[in-house]
């Protein structure tokens, strides 16, 4: 693909992708700061990306961000019950046998659902499709319990999706995530100095 090529298909994008990598950003950022309200942002992205996955037939997406917006709701309703000051919240860590237990779900869920996407519908990469899902989600359960690890599961989403997003020519969507995994890098870093 040429540059010319890539900046039409940009350009092209809808506003409602556009939109949605908006308050991804903004999410995103805010989840750095341990501010609470990156789950206002996060549920207005969510809701948006269900009608650009479903357009793009990444099904499990579609399915994984009908499962975000109620997550949201949660993750803004328990850490509004352990805030260390008006918006920011109290970080915790992770011992090696529970994030082995946790590695190990992703690996078996993504493995039955990419399955069960590849033989029973016209998915796209149903197999990194269902990786990105079962990874986000734990990673999302783990972001709203206030473990630092959620970052690292974060950072192999991000590096999975952007290869699919890319290949689907989600390109506000490509862009969203590189922006993700540099803030996924930061943010690991900025929660382990928190902690300590």
């Amino acid at each position: 693909m040429t540059l010319s090529e890539f900046i039409s298909g940009f350009l092209g994008t809808n506003a409602i992708e556009v939109t949605a990598a908006v308050c991804g950003f903004i999410c995103v950022f805010l989840l750095i700061k341990g501010n609470i309200w990156n789950f206002a942002f996060g549920f207005v992205q969510v809701t948006l990306y269900v009608w650009v996955f479903y357009q793009a037939k990444l099904y499990s997406d579609v399915g994984l961000h009908v499962v975000y917006m109620v997550l949201q709701v949660y993750g803004w309703w328990n850490w509004s019950r352990n805030l260390s000051g008006n918006t920011t919240v109290n970080v915790l860590q992770m011992n090696y046998r529970k994030l082995g237990m946790y590695v190990l779900i992703v690996l078996l869920s993504a493995t039955l659902l990419g399955t069960f996407m590849q033989q029973n519908t016209d998915a796209s990469f149903a197999y990194a499709d269902a990786f990105t899902t079962c990874a986000s989600l734990v990673a999302f359960v783990l972001m709203t319990r206030r473990y630092i690890v959620n970052w690292l599961f974060w950072i192999a989403v991000d590096l999975v999706a952007i290869v699919v997003y890319f290949q689907k020519e989600l390109y506000p969507t490509v862009i969203l995530y590189l922006c993700f995994l540099v803030m996924a890098i930061v943010g690991y870093y900025s929660w382990k100095k928190e902690f300590k």
